[in-house]
């Protein structure tokens, strides 16, 4: 779709005449090259220049008047807040319905909150699109210096966490009707029984603030400490990811190896911050019984560097803490056995300083409550730390000091830094065995609001991307960072929605009408995964894997007609085609399944290939029945083999000469399929064993085996008949 397109679909009737006029400027532009035969002047050139600025005033005008309005709405709806709730305790305490009335109140602020935040959003692409279009076709170079005029007038930079939190502060308040949730925020997390599963998303820089919104209405805004006033800078989390020059623990983590540990230390807030986290993340395999699990302490700035380099003992560490007595001993011996390994590991494995990941969080949680917790990471950036390459950033200390919390580092080279496209929404489900997540959650991760990447790591992402040139394997979802997430809106239940919106108008039913419709066709199988996300969660593949077109063409499809589907574009042989086509329509009858085609002409945007020289990592999960089931596999073929030698030995044994002579057939059935047997499960241990993403299914054994037999039957019928 064109952006013009684009901009008159998506724009905010109310706000109509606020929008830049890209239309407008692109005919000038056009026609202006038309009537000059192609050339363009300095006078064209000033006068397309002054129009560009009449509409950034515009632009600018209406996002400083519209924000500075809803500032205003928030404070008076603050004030109102506060005087119902302190009129619970007189002799006219406020009525449900004034809870209402508020709660639409914030209901109002939030759309407006959200529209301002699409406004200034299109609008900036439409200046870079215009600017875009008037350099390729006009060959005057217009985008430096335009865009130091957008950067006076940064309509486009208005940061809206101060007042997504007082919203979320005071929406919290009415929902509960003055007795909101209070508690530790950390609480919850000891509860026994309780099944927690971690999912990781990919945002939009465009849905961001929709998100916030949409997440604030039913969870608060987690703030850990209510006395203090928000500040930018107490949003950011800086972590320091260590690791040798073999990268190992690189390596145990992109693979998942039981055991495999990533090494950090982090710190909240700016640079100066006195409390360093010193953690570990350690891996395990769900078949063994225990849950991955991250451990850390806490060390004074100051120490770092002697608790590196092991000149500063973990004895040292906690004298303080032992001498105090407010934590239990077991408590604190814990922690020491902790530190003392971390430091260990450290010093053998000859750890230091490699990459650090940089973001700027927002928790929404329950206080005292973590069934459910969810983080939204933006302003995500990697930096290197390493010193191999000859270059050393640290100079000697465990973090390099030439940068802070000043977003987006513009004072480093552009090897050094990975400034990642998209938040990090991390969804975090504490629920009871049989009990399922919210409703409002499923639909959120099933909207267009999200990209499902499970298993995503600001470590692996950091190094595979900055120390490219030392790594052989790289994540699944490295080669598909090129490809724009952004999908195209619809309306679910959770959408930002006024209270008072227009019901009368007939066009906006009939477009609420066919956006119904097509949520309840695309919601059918929710946000489904890519064939390398499967991957990453359940098994391997190998070679090109599944487009974004495939998805598409899969959603509306059950996973069996899809499999089917995938299965008939996917076969070489014809006769294996119409197999799967009878078995697909036979599946089709019984469980009413539709089988979708990909349409002629389609062109898939985007194929899973590693780059030359690299391999892609799935991680494979390998647990004991893996190996007992590649086992039983090969005694069932054995089994196998064993009637057809017993046939073969039963004819050369009681038969007559013809039919000795047709026992070879089977002899030679029994030995191929003993030899076949014997190659595959070798060939599947030495895979599993080392964790490689291939195709275990075997293609050529079956059909070679019946092959085969039928021969064999053929041949001695033959024989009997002569």
């Amino acid at each position: 779709m064109k952006f013009g397109e684009q901009l008159s679909k998506s724009l905010i009737r109310q706000y109509s005449y606020y929008y830049i006029c890209y239309d407008d400027l692109k005919n000038d532009l056009e026609e202006n090259l038309e009537k000059n035969n192609g050339n363009w002047s300095q006078d064209l050139e000033t006068e397309f220049l002054e129009s560009l600025e009449v509409e950034l005033d515009k632009v600018y005008t209406f996002c400083k008047v519209k924000h500075s309005e809803v500032v205003r709405r928030v404070q008076e709806a603050q004030e109102q807040v506060q005087h119902t709730v302190r009129a619970l305790n007189s002799n006219t305490p406020p009525t449900a319905l004034d809870f209402d009335i508020l709660e639409e109140e914030l209901s109002d602020i939030i759309a407006d909150v959200h529209d301002i935040a699409k406004f200034s959003r299109l609008n900036y692409t439409g200046f870079q699109k215009i600017m875009k279009k008037h350099d390729k076709k006009t060959k005057f170079v217009l985008r430096p210096v335009f865009q130091i005029r957008l950067d006076a007038k940064p309509f486009f930079k208005d940061n809206y966490d101060e007042l997504v939190q007082k919203i979320s502060k005071l929406y919290d308040i009415v929902r509960t009707r003055g007795q909101p949730v209070k508690g530790d925020s950390s609480a919850g997390g000891k509860q026994q029984n309780f099944v927690r599963q971690t999912t990781k998303y990919w945002v939009h820089p465009d849905n961001i603030t929709e998100l916030k919104l949409i997440i604030l209405k039913h969870l608060p805004v987690l703030v850990f400490n209510a006395n203090k006033e928000f500040e930018k800078e107490d949003s950011a989390i800086t972590s320091i990811y260590y690791d040798n020059e073999n990268l190992d623990l690189y390596y145990g983590r992109l693979r998942k190896d039981e055991g495999a540990e990533a090494h950090r230390l982090r710190w909240y807030g700016g640079m100066g911050s006195d409390t360093i986290f010193v953690e570990r993340k350690t891996h395990r395999e769900d078949w063994t019984g225990e849950k991955s699990v991250k451990a850390r302490f806490a060390l004074k700035e100051r120490n770092v560097n002697d608790f590196t380099k092991g000149k500063f003992t973990v004895e040292q560490a906690f004298a303080k803490m032992r001498r105090e007595g407010k934590k239990p001993i077991k408590e604190i011996e814990n922690l020491e056995a902790l530190a003392i390994e971390i430091q260990y590991t450290m010093l053998k494995k000859k750890l230091r300083p490699v990459v650090r990941s940089f973001y700027n969080r927002t928790a929404f949680q329950l206080p005292g409550d973590a069934r459910v917790r969810i983080s939204l990471d933006t302003e995500l950036t990697m930096v290197r730390e390493d010193n191999f390459d000859g270059c050393d950033r640290t100079k000697g200390n465990w973090r390099r000091m030439d940068i802070g919390v000043d977003w987006p580092f513009k004072q480093l080279d552009e090897k050094d830094v990975c400034r990642f496209p998209y938040a990090v929404l991390e969804v975090k489900l504490q629920t009871q065995l049989g009990q399922e997540p919210p409703e409002w959650i499923r639909e959120l991760v099933g909207s267009h609001l999200v990209e499902p990447v499970p298993k995503f790591s600001k470590f692996i992402h950091g190094v595979a991307t900055l120390l490219n040139d030392k790594v052989d394997s790289i994540p699944f979802w490295l080669p598909q960072m090129g490809v724009d997430i952004k999908k195209p809106p619809i309306k679910t239940n959770i959408n930002i929605t006024r209270p008072d919106r227009d019901d009368d108008d007939d066009d906006e039913d009939d477009e609420d009408e066919e956006d119904a419709a097509l949520v309840n066709a695309m919601t059918a199988t929710g946000n489904t995964l890519d064939i390398e996300e499967r991957a990453g969660n359940y098994g391997s593949i190998e070679g090109p894997g599944q487009t974004r077109a495939d998805q598409g063409a899969d959603e509306g499809a059950s996973s069996n007609a899809a499999y089917y589907r995938r299965k008939i574009n996917t076969a070489r042989n014809p006769l294996t085609r119409v197999c799967y086509k009878v078995a697909g329509l036979f599946d089709h009858y019984m469980n009413g399944d539709q089988i979708v085609k990909v349409p002629k002409g389609t062109v898939f945007d985007t194929q899973v290939k590693a780059p030359p020289g690299k391999t892609i990592c799935v991680p494979v999960r390998v647990e004991p029945k893996v190996y007992f089931a590649t086992e039983r596999t090969f005694l069932s073929w054995l089994s196998i083999a064993l009637i057809l030698g017993g046939v073969a030995t039963t004819l050369v044994t009681y038969g007559s000469t013809t039919t000795m002579i047709a026992s070879i057939g089977f002899f030679i059935t029994a030995l191929a399929t003993i030899i076949h047997a014997v190659l595959i499960y070798a060939t599947r241990v030495v895979n599993i064993r080392l964790k490689k993403a291939v195709d275990y299914e075997d293609k050529l054994g079956p059909p070679m085996i019946c092959t085969f037999l039928m021969l064999s039957i053929l041949f001695s019928f033959f024989c009997n008949l002569v």
